[in-house]
């Protein structure tokens, strides 16, 4: 009877075993399934996937969800921590995350397992620590930047360093109350990065060795927290960036900044706090065309360029959409994003591209990040982390199907990104692959 009760003791306690492992084991693939990682010749991958937009090239996409959501191919929920998208190259996914010193650089496998891990550059130790910078990827390296400014070429198959830049440290850089969040752009030879400061704004740095090319005039703001736009013309490459109050251009072939127009003059905001707006939205540009936005009731705006690039004016302002740091798309002359009410709640919102008119403005669940595929947005909630598929309407805001994201943890703030038929989708230390595709 003691042996049988032993055996019943030891099965009873393996069992439980058993059962609290598998709940706290997500690391681990749901169901084993590998995603299609391959990338089809595409030469970059970076934030807000194609040319930045925010829009996807991808086709074959389911046109609705199920209630509970479509088919989830894997979870990892045991990544170090962040906000950053994911970006894909040599077979693998790369994103960022911290330690309690550093930014890291991960990869993972076709399966969403870790295959290395890299700390490249010292972390954001303020409010909202978490690595916010999504890996640029070019062939075998991936660019990246940490929350204090620190810049680093990693080989994509080893995660060994190849060279790193303490670029705002060394050209006195200066930043607001959250750090650094600025995703690298790569241009032919040189990559750009926003130190702003006394010294200079943007600098270009040798893609190969991190060596300096050439530094623009400082505007004396600090850098925002805003990735930029490179706009290709004929005879040169506009690269866009915004400021605490500037949007400005700069001419890449030698970092002459063209043009600046103040934001807050434009949109009647000066004296508002100016050094401590909080400005991470990616610009948009089409046909000679440039629309800013920033939340806090900041606004948006509509640049104009004329003489090829080289000059600037205000076309249109608009108070509506002032999107926080989810990002807008711009669909057949409308543009998508949401609008900041307060830190926890915001309405989604359309507006014309071409007058500046505000179509609608709808709540739904809270503000949050927005990219577009196959004829539909994609909207993720950054508050309750539902995941929403909505039909680019003009005349409405038309939700099809939407599902929750329970695991992880945070602010749901990292953009959604669709790769091969396949939705990532972050939450803080959290990665899930849904499969999308139509069958």
């Amino acid at each position: 009877m003691i042996i049988l009760s032993l055996v019943i003791v030891g099965v009873i306690g393996y069992v439980i075993y058993l059962i609290v492992f598998q709940e706290n084991s997500g690391s681990s693939a749901t169901t084993g399934e590998a995603v299609d990682l391959s990338t089809g010749g595409q030469a970059v991958s970076e934030w807000r996937e194609e040319n930045r937009t925010g829009i996807s090239a991808e086709t074959g996409l389911l046109k609705s969800w199920p209630a509970e959501g479509p088919r989830l191919i894997w979870m990892n929920n045991e990544l170090p921590k962040g906000h950053s998208s994911v970006t894909f190259g040599n077979n693998s996914i790369y994103l960022t995350g911290n330690d309690d010193e550093n930014d890291i650089l991960i990869s993972l496998d076709a399966y969403g397992k870790i295959k290395w891990q890299t700390p490249y550059g010292r972390m954001w130790k303020a409010s909202h620590p978490e690595s916010r910078c999504s890996p640029t990827v070019e062939g075998d390296r991936v660019y990246v930047s940490s929350g204090f400014g620190d810049l680093a070429c990693i080989d994509g198959t080893t995660g060994k360093i190849l060279w790193s830049v303490k670029a705002s440290e060394i050209n006195k850089g200066t930043y607001g109350s959250w750090g650094i969040a600025e995703s690298l752009i790569i241009d032919g030879e040189k990559i750009y990065y926003t130190s702003g400061g006394p010294e200079t704004m943007t600098i270009a740095l040798n893609k190969a060795d991190g060596g300096l090319i050439w530094r623009t005039e400082s505007l004396n703001v600090p850098a925002s927290y805003c990735s930029p736009v490179l706009i290709d013309y004929n005879d040169y490459k506009l690269l866009v960036n915004v400021s605490p109050i500037y949007v400005y251009g700069v001419d890449v072939t030698d970092g002459t900044i063209v043009w600046k127009i103040n934001h807050h003059q434009a949109l009647g905001k000066e004296g508002e706090g100016d050094d401590g707006q909080i400005l991470c939205v990616t610009p948009v540009y089409k046909d000679n065309k440039i629309y800013f936005t920033g939340g806090y009731n900041h606004g948006s705006l509509l640049i104009e360029l004329v003489d090829n690039g080289r000059k600037a004016s205000v076309k249109w302002t608009n108070m509506d959409l002032d999107v926080h740091h989810g990002g807008v798309v711009l669909i057949d002359g409308f543009i998508y994003g949401s609008n900041w009410i307060n830190n926890g709640n915001g309405n989604w919102c359309c507006v014309d591209w071409n007058t500046g008119k505000t179509m609608w403005e709808q709540h739904w669940k809270c503000k949050g990040s927005i990219i577009y595929a196959d004829g539909l947005l994609y909207i993720y909630d950054e508050k309750t982390g539902f995941a929403g598929l909505l039909k680019p309407d003009p005349g409405k805001f038309d939700l099809v199907s939407n599902f929750r994201i329970k695991a992880g943890s945070g602010p749901y703030w990292a953009h959604p990104v669709i790769h091969n038929g396949v939705l990532y989708l972050r939450h803080g230390e959290a990665l899930m692959a849904y499969d999308i595709k139509e069958k």
